[in-house]
C-alpha cells in the first residue's frame, strides 16, 4: 500500500461517515431513526472503498416511502459532466418548447475535447433541442458548452440550482476546466445528497412543467455513457442517468431508477481516487448502487 493511499485512508477514517433509513410519508420525512439496513448497508460500503481503494459517496431516496440511504452523502466531490441534466434543465426552464428548433451556432474555437457529434455540425450548427440531446446522450463537452453559454456561463447554472433551492452545488468554470480538480477544490463541486434532490426536482418534480420534464428525461433514458455504472447495478430495470469523469479517478453518475411495479428511486453515487491519474472503475458504481438499492427494502 503506498504511502499517498494510506495518508488518504487516514483522512478518509476522520471523515463523518453514516448509512441512515427512515421510515414516513413524502416530502417531508422525519429525522432518520436506527434501522436494521444501517450497519449492513455502512460495512457493504466501507468494504466498496477498500476494495477500490476509492471515495464513495452514495444518496438513494424511495420516492413512494421517503426512506433514504446515505453514505459521506454531504461530502463534497467534483460533480464533473453530471451538471449536464441540470444545464439542460436550466435551459429548458427559460426557453418556450417552439424554440428548441432554434439554430445554435458556434465555430471551430469553440470546439473543445470529447464532442462527438458537434464537431460534426460546425458548419451548419444544431438545433438547441439537438444540443441538449448530445449533451446528454453523449456527453458532449461542446455542447455543454454551448448550454452554458445559453444560461449566460456558470453562474447562471448557479441561479438555476438556487433557485430550485440547492444551495450546496457551486459552478465555477466550463468544459473541460471543470473536470481539473484536486483535494479540497471546492469549485465545480456537490454533494450526493443535493445532485440527487436536484435531480428529483428536475425529473420528477415540479422544476419543469410536464412536457419539458419529458423532454429531459428522454434524453437521459437514451444515454449512452452509463450502461455499466448505475444501469449495471439494477439490471433490466428502467433507468434515465448522467454520468461524469474528472482528475482523480472521478467517476459518477446520477440517475432515477424504475423498479418493476414501483414508485421511482432517485440515485447519486460519486467517486474518486487518492491519485491525480488515477483510473476510474464502473464497476465500482454498479456495486455501490446496488448495495443502495439493497438497503432500501
Amino acid at each position: 500500500m503506498s504511502v499517498t493511499y494510506r495518508r488518504w485512508a487516514a483522512l478518509l477514517a476522520l471523515s463523518a461517515v453514516s448509512l441512515a433509513a427512515c421510515s414516513a410519508p413524502a416530502p417531508a420525512p422525519p429525522p432518520a431513526a436506527a434501522s436494521p439496513v444501517a450497519a449492513s448497508g455502512r460495512a457493504d460500503f466501507e468494504q466498496l472503498e477498500r476494495t477500490y481503494r476509492a471515495r464513495v459517496g452514495v444518496y438513494a431516496v424511495d420516492t413512494a416511502t421517503g426512506r433514504e440511504v446515505t453514505f459521506r452523502a454531504d461530502e463534497r466531490f467534483a460533480y464533473a459532466s453530471t451538471h449536464k441534466v441540470f444545464s439542460a434543465g436550466g435551459v429548458l426552464q427559460r426557453t418556450p418548447i417552439a424554440e428548441l428548433d432554434r439554430t445554435v451556432t458556434y465555430g471551430k474555437q469553440d470546439l473543445v475535447v470529447n464532442s462527438p457529434v458537434t464537431e460534426k455540425h460546425v458548419a451548419t450548427g444544431l438545433p438547441l433541442r439537438a444540443v441538449m440531446d448530445a449533451t446528454l446522450r453523449y456527453s458532449d463537452n461542446t455542447g455543454g458548452n454551448l448550454l452554458f453559454r445559453e444560461l449566460g456561463g456558470p453562474e447562471g447554472l448557479n441561479a438555476v440550482f438556487r433557485g430550485i433551492g440547492d444551495t450546496t452545488s457551486h459552478a465555477d468554470r466550463i468544459e473541460p476546466e471543470l473536470n481539473d480538480t484536486f483535494p479540497g477544490d471546492l469549485r465545480d463541486t456537490s454533494t450526493p445528497r443535493a445532485l440527487a434532490v436536484s435531480l428529483r426536482a428536475f425529473a420528477l418534480g415540479d422544476a419543469l412543467p410536464e412536457d419539458k420534464r419529458k423532454i429531459l428525461v428522454d434524453m437521459m433514458r437514451a444515454n449512452t455513457t452509463g450502461d455499466q455504472n448505475i444501469r449495471a447495478g439494477v439490471p433490466g430495470w428502467a433507468v434515465a442517468d448522467k454520468t461524469g469523469t474528472a482528475a482523480y479517478g472521478t467517476r459518477n453518475d446520477i440517475g432515477v431508477v424504475w423498479p418493476p411495479n414501483r414508485a421511482p428511486i432517485v440515485v447519486s453515487v460519486l467517486t474518486d481516487r487518492p491519485d491525480k491519474d488515477a483510473e476510474i472503475d464502473n464497476k465500482l458504481l454498479a456495486d455501490a448502487t446496488a448495495a443502495a438499492v439493497k438497503a432500501l427494502p
